[in-house]
């Protein structure tokens, strides 16, 4: 299904009070792009639709509706929304993901309705060891900047280091960072990722 329809037609079946936590969540996203509250309060379906493919194009209107849903613990609704729209997940992400320069043809490598660097937060922070590289590589992309890299660079421990790296800049990249840190650690960290693409 047409990745517009697919939102569109979630948005419309959608009950009134879960639709408005939906609208709720979009306004306080701490990720960039941000939504402004004027462009959502009051709106329909239709609306919300044109904000969402707008702000985030087709493919990411449906990545962050994704998250939103189950932020609102409307977790069937997003799993009917990704299997309407053909979401890519670990297994095909290598195939079907493009990089953060693709605009409207960005796909992102998903799991169970989460990015997966989410669905495998912990593990990445407990396991990842050669982190000063894949700061280096995310630092040249443009997804972190220098006093960020500064910083995290004088945490003392790796752990700590992708502990840091994740509460904040990771989300602020949003999900084309995510898919940026992804690849960097099929790259860097081909083993632990084939084994955590392993699991269910």
């Amino acid at each position: 299904m047409d990745k517009r329809k697919a939102v569109q037609s979630m948005l419309s079946n959608l009950s009134k009070e879960n639709f408005a936590k939906f609208c709720h969540e979009l306004v306080h996203r701490k990720e960039e792009p941000q939504v402004d509250r004027n462009k959502v309060e009051g709106r329909d379906f239709l609306r919300i639709t044109d904000v969402l493919v707008s702000t985030f194009d087709e493919t990411g209107a449906v990545v962050v509706a994704v998250e939103l849903l189950n932020e609102i613990e409307c977790n069937a609704e997003a799993k009917k929304l990704m299997e309407a729209t053909g979401g890519p997940s670990s297994e095909n992400g290598s195939r079907d993901t493009a990089g953060p320069s693709a605009g409207g043809t960005a796909r992102y490598t998903m799991v169970d309705g989460q990015h997966f660097v989410d669905k495998h937060r912990t593990e990445l922070i407990n396991r990842v060891n050669c982190i000063g590289n894949i700061l280096d590589k995310l630092f040249d992309e443009e997804v972190i900047q220098q006093a960020i890299y500064d910083t995290i660079r004088k945490i003392p421990t790796n752990q700590e280091q992708m502990r840091e790296l994740f509460s904040g800049p990771l989300n602020a990249a949003g999900p084309r960072g995510k898919e940026v840190f992804y690849r960097i650690l099929e790259k860097e960290e081909k083993y632990l990722i084939d084994q955590l693409k392993g699991k269910k």
